[in-house]
């Protein structure tokens, strides 16, 4: 059983995931970084290009989107790429139509926002195509057999248009998170999916061009669509008017999320209830420190994440490998849990501390599978390989904790370490030499970091008179408070 506690402010929305008295999850969404994929707009032609076979649409943006004839819903019927050449843009837009198009592509640069008019809107396990009737399954989702079986029970869930109706019933893809829902939960997803495609419809008919039709949901929102199930015991939210906006929002598309939606009041902030913020902090150092007094070292790299784990003051009671076993199965469940707070995903290559007895690994790799089988998010674990490392893959839904909250050090560029100050010193003496083979300066002035000009008036005092002496030019130095460790620079005077 958990909580999920809402930390909401004009501009950030923050989501905990608490269980067992500690926070498993955290997602994190900023205003001004929401993107437009997803929204659906009601837009007018205002540019057809036929040598691109191309259009420019108003979407009531800043720049006009972009929208290819391969986006166009009506070039893609069953059979036209087959039998017939593509119908060219020009016989299927003019200048000052409507369309109702969702953006794929965000705007970058100069370029504008890419549209297609192929709408799809993704539900908790289903993703609903309005304009299509076929059912289609993840490829991710088990075997034939368990696909064939998901798409007889959608085919009757979907059910038939209605008689007299000019639309089918919508076709709709199974997502990776449906393998084991329900005929209840899929029901529910459908009635969803239908009731916001109406919605948008309605105001299509009503609103003018340029009109945001449809906006994919908030974080707060997607809380009642995807996070909230049974095992939910409350979740609060820090802000009554949102408190408000969800309930209404959650009385009519999901009543049961809803009903577990409470107000906080307390006078604390909603994030120092559980001590998130400092769980926040540590999550974004590479150590963290386990009670029996080992610990992990978690390295982030862009091809995988590596996870260590080490006995550090753990000394145990009994014997070595005693000792080692206990710490191993402490590490898996902590492993889990900062797979899941840090969002860490890819390759993971986890390196317990070397186990010489077969069933002590056994142990630890069922713990560890045990643990993961929390995660919502899915993960394959291979097991042990012959160096004995731990391979496992966790699937990538949106950027890791650290990338979301950090950028690169500016100081070491992410390297993660600066040179020392007696580095730069040998940098800076080499440089003025070879200056001085190419100029004739009056004098050489050394402008650096506070410590290694410190360095260069102390120990390295006597390289300093030495290269002095030797180019025949006087060498003066300058603090510059604002330098990092590794920057200097020469002024020939």
């Amino acid at each position: 059983m958990h909580d999920i506690l809402i930390n909401w402010a004009p501009q950030e929305t923050r989501v905990a995931l608490i269980e067992n008295g500690a926070i498993q999850e955290l997602h994190i969404e900023r205003t001004l970084e929401r993107g437009l994929v997803g929204n659906i707009y009601l837009g007018k032609v205002a540019r057809v290009l036929p040598g691109m076979q191309s259009a420019f649409v108003d979407i009531g943006l800043e720049r006009a989107a972009f929208l290819h004839v391969a986006d166009l819903h009506t070039a893609h019927a069953p059979g036209a790429r087959d039998s017939h050449p593509p119908t060219p843009i020009e016989k299927l837009v003019f200048e000052g139509q409507a369309l109702t198009v969702q953006v794929v592509k965000d705007p970058i640069g100069t370029k504008g926002a890419r549209l297609t008019t192929q709408i799809s809107i993704a539900g908790r396990m289903l993703v609903f195509l309005p304009q299509d009737n076929h059912i289609g399954i993840s490829q991710k989702i088990g075997s034939v057999e368990t696909r064939e079986q998901l798409r007889q029970r959608m085919v009757a869930l979907v059910g038939k248009p209605e008689p007299g109706s000019k639309e089918g019933p919508g076709g709709f893809i199974l997502r990776t998170n449906a393998e084991e829902a329900s005929d209840t939960e899929l029901s529910e997803d459908i009635a969803y999916l239908r009731k916001t495609w109406a919605q948008i419809r309605q105001r299509a008919v009503s609103r003018p061009a340029g009109t945001l039709l449809h906006q994919d949901l908030s974080l707060a929102e997607r809380v009642l669509r995807d996070m909230a199930t049974e095992q939910t015991l409350a979740i609060r939210i820090d802000s009554r008017l949102q408190y408000e906006q969800l309930k209404a929002f959650g009385m009519a598309y999901t009543p049961a999320s809803a009903a577990k939606l409470e107000h906080y009041r307390g006078e604390r902030p909603i994030f120092d209830l559980f001590n998130v913020e400092e769980e926040i902090a540590r999550a974004l150092g590479r150590r963290v420190d386990l009670k029996s007094g080992g610990y992990l070292i978690i390295d982030q790299t862009e091809a995988l994440t590596t996870i260590d784990v080490n006995t550090g003051g753990f000394v145990g009671a009994r014997n070595f490998d005693e000792t080692i076993f206990k710490t191993n199965l402490e590490a898996a469940l902590a492993i889990a849990r900062q797979l899941r707070l840090r969002n860490l995903g890819g390759i993971i290559i986890i390196d317990f501390i070397d186990m010489a007895r077969e069933e002590h690994q056994q142990a630890v790799l069922a713990e560890l599978r045990k643990q993961l089988s929390r995660d919502r998010t899915k993960t394959t674990v291979s097991g042990f390989t012959q160096l004995g490392l731990v391979e496992m893959t966790r699937k990538r839904t949106r950027e890791s904790l650290a990338h979301v909250l950090c950028q690169p050090c500016p100081t070491c560029e992410g390297r993660g370490q600066v040179k020392t100050a007696r580095s730069v010193c040998y940098d800076i003496l080499r440089e003025i030499l070879r200056e001085a083979r190419q100029f004739d300066p009056r004098e050489f002035r050394v402008v650096a970091s506070a410590g290694v000009v410190e360095m260069l008036l102390d120990e390295e005092s006597q390289h300093l008179a030495d290269l002095s002496a030797f180019v025949g030019k006087p060498i003066s130095l300058s603090a510059e408070p604002t330098m990092n460790p590794e920057q200097y620079d020469i002024v020939l005077l």
